[in-house]
């Protein structure tokens, strides 16, 4: 089954009851039992609802997986993963990291004896050189948020296997229309269903897909053992708008591809982050393990100062200076004081996301609405 026919009829059927095409919203607590035991799947809907249960069915199948769980945000997942740790473990991470996902490795299980390696993932060997008797889990980004750094998810694969080591990929820039990392070598795949896949920003949500159901009986465990789990309506929104997924991305890459290489000339831009572009170091492993470039985007202000960023980051007039990314609309954000505000300064200008950094969002709109709205605020 092609993607497009994925995004619209996986995990999905007519409802026996009614014949109604849409999974209905079981908007419910509990469920009656025959007897102790005696039921017909779902006892309580912390665990399981039959609207989640949809969407987790349609999940893991846009991910070529088995087996798929819906959280109540990105981060609640992201937790889920790291409940597999013991005091003493440790991890290898990306030294270009989301901002919340740094926050909960060193802020809060850094505390329980838990120790974060964070290197550059763009060279599998230096994963490979930090890889000891302790490691766990090797947990990248790619393309990476929000210098847009690619990692070799079947070279870092082949490292992790050889180890014995668990390898997460968080595909959320990329969303699964782009990149299926469970079929390049990864045991696991982390969304931030908030961004491209839900796509409308009116939900949170987070998920994970596998294919070892031993894993998988693992993450359940603690999914409802810690309760982070989403409602029925939230997941009624999501498979809704999983359904135009392939459509949204298509154009989200022609209006980004369009943009990047308007951005890419313009005097006031420093430098650019987009895979697209055939000088950009990632591009060669963009191509081989994603189907296009997408629509995020980073860019340096040549020159700068942080209330000169200010000022061009309040200009625009379409584009909307927001938290996340992913949604039909556009959105910029200023990453050093925003998403990636809770990484220390040195830190985070190590890797690139200096002051006069914004990250872009290229939605759906018109392109030459967009490119206007870009010129005035640039201007």
């Amino acid at each position: 089954m092609k993607f497009a026919t994925k995004a619209i009829h996986a995990g999905q059927h007519a409802d026996p009851t009614t014949g109604a095409v849409m999974t209905p919203i079981y908007q419910t607590s509990t469920y009656r039992q025959a007897a102790p035991g005696d039921h017909k799947g779902y006892e309580y809907s912390r665990g399981t609802n039959p609207t989640r249960k949809a969407l987790e069915d349609c999940l893991a199948a846009l991910e070529n997986g088995q087996y798929g769980l819906a959280f109540s945000s990105g981060m609640a997942a992201t937790e889920t993963v790291l409940k597999l740790l013991k005091p003493g473990d440790e991890v290898i991470t990306g030294d270009d990291l989301y901002g919340g996902s740094y926050r909960i490795f060193t802020r809060v299980y850094q505390h329980y004896g838990i120790k974060f390696h964070f290197v550059d993932t763009t060279d599998p060997q230096r994963i490979a050189e930090q890889i000891n008797e302790r490691t766990r889990l090797i947990w990248i980004e790619t393309p990476t948020n929000p210098t847009l750094k690619l990692a070799d998810i079947g070279a870092i694969s082949q490292a992790a296997k050889a180890a014995g080591v668990l390898l997460a990929v968080d595909n959320t820039f990329a969303s699964p229309y782009l990149q299926n990392p469970l079929d390049l070598g990864a045991d696991l795949v982390m969304h931030s269903v908030t961004k491209y896949i839900g796509g409308h920003s009116d939900v949170v949500m987070g998920a994970l897909v596998v294919n070892d159901k031993t894993l998988y009986d693992e993450l359940f465990f603690y999914y409802n053992a810690c309760g982070g789990t989403p409602g029925p309506q939230d997941s009624f929104l999501v498979l809704r708008g999983i359904k135009t997924l392939h459509l949204r991305m298509q154009a989200h890459c022609e209006n980004g591809r369009r943009i990047a290489r308007y951005l890419k000339d313009h005097p006031k831009v420093e430098k650019i982050y987009w895979p697209g572009f055939a000088d950009h170091p990632g591009h060669a492993i963009a191509k081989k393990q994603m189907r296009d470039f997408g629509g995020m985007m980073s860019i340096v202000l040549k020159g700068a100062s942080l209330a000169e960023t200010f000022k061009v980051a309040s200009s625009f007039r379409l584009f909307t200076l927001a938290e996340s990314l992913g949604g039909v609309e556009s959105l910029i954000n200023h990453p050093a004081t925003m998403t990636h505000g809770s990484i220390p300064k040195e830190v985070r200008e190590r890797v690139g996301v200096v002051d006069n950094l914004i990250r872009i969002s290229v939605g759906i709109e018109d392109s030459d609405d967009l490119l206007a709205d870009l010129e005035q605020a640039l201007g």
